[in-house]
Formats: structure tokens, C-alpha cells, sequence
């Protein structure tokens, strides 16, 4: 599926690298919410938007595993899920992940999926260990020394009410 843009040639995959995205994540590439059938630069900006909105009814949150296509920011073409650009060979994203639909330039965050808790983490995959008890992530350091509350993190969080 060609966007509206010229014929773009195939391009470096590093084109455009961190000149593009939002203040949550650079990437170049904007998503298409299923939910709203809208575009956003990012699932974060999705979910300020879409809370804001006058009518209260009308919020609601994007599922980041639902997200199906994107739009790639060099060259305009909405396309499946994926790490370079079916139309002009751009890198959407320096880190992917394809379970998260994540993108991000920036790999100087450390980005790794967990996937005992199904989600991308930063800090680097060396640095953390998943406990199986609690079902969260944690610096090795207190690999036998954090508070620990069974399943906790099946629970939705009292502060942002994200599972």
C-alpha cells in the first residue's frame, strides 16, 4: 500500500535516524490505532490524546499489541507491522519489537523484551532478572532482596490503572 508521496528511491537504513518521532520516542515511523483508526506518533501520545478528549466516554487507551499498521515517516506508505519500510527501505526503528509493535531509534536506552511479563523494558536485558513469584522485573542487584507480593503485577496498578 503506496501513500500519497512521490516514488521514494530504496534509502540508507540509518536515513533519518533520531530526525524524526515525538517526545516519548524518535522513530520514523507514526502508528495507525485500530481503535480510532487515527495516526499518532506513538502509542503515548495516542493515550494523552484520546484522554483528553471533552467527552469522557470518548477515552480509551491503545492496545500496543493491537497496533497493525504504521506509516513510515520518510516516504509516507502505510504498511504492516515491520522494521524497515516496505516502500523505501528505512529502518523504521533501530530497536523493533515485533510482539509490543515498539519502535525506537534511541538503542542507547537499552531496550530488550521481557517476555515473562510481555513487554519492552530499558536498561539493558544484562542488568534485569524477571522474579516468577511477583511477575515483575528487577535490577540484578536485589535478585534475593526485593519486596516481593505474589502476582502483583497481575494486578492493575493503583496510580495509572494499567495491567
Amino acid at each position: 500500500m503506496a501513500g500519497d508521496s512521490v516514488i521514494s528511491p530504496q534509502r540508507s537504513k540509518d536515513f533519518g535516524k533520531l530526525d524524526h518521532g515525538c517526545d516519548h520516542y524518535k522513530r520514523r515511523c507514526k502508528i495507525l490505532a485500530p481503535c480510532c483508526n487515527k495516526t499518532f506518533p506513538c502509542r503515548h501520545c495516542h493515550n494523552e490524546t484520546s484522554n483528553s478528549l471533552s467527552n469522557p466516554k470518548d477515552h480509551h487507551d491503545l492496545v500496543r499489541q493491537d497496533v497493525k499498521q504504521v506509516i513510515c515517516s520518510i516516504c509516507n506508505t502505510q504498511q504492516e507491522v515491520a522494521q524497515v519500510c516496505s516502500h523505501c527501505g528505512v529502518n523504521m526503528g533501530e530497536y523493533f519489537c515485533n510482539i509490543c509493535k515498539f519502535y525506537d531509534d534511541d538503542i542507547t536506552k537499552g531496550q530488550f523484551h521481557c517476555n515473562d511479563r510481555g513487554i519492552c523494558r530499558v536498561g539493558g536485558r544484562d542488568k534485569f532478572f524477571h522474579c516468577e513469584k511477583c511477575g515483575s522485573c528487577y535490577m540484578v542487584d536485589l535478585r534475593d532482596n526485593h519486596f516481593c507480593v505474589e502476582n502483583s503485577m497481575k494486578s492493575y496498578c493503583p496510580i495509572c490503572f494499567e495491567l
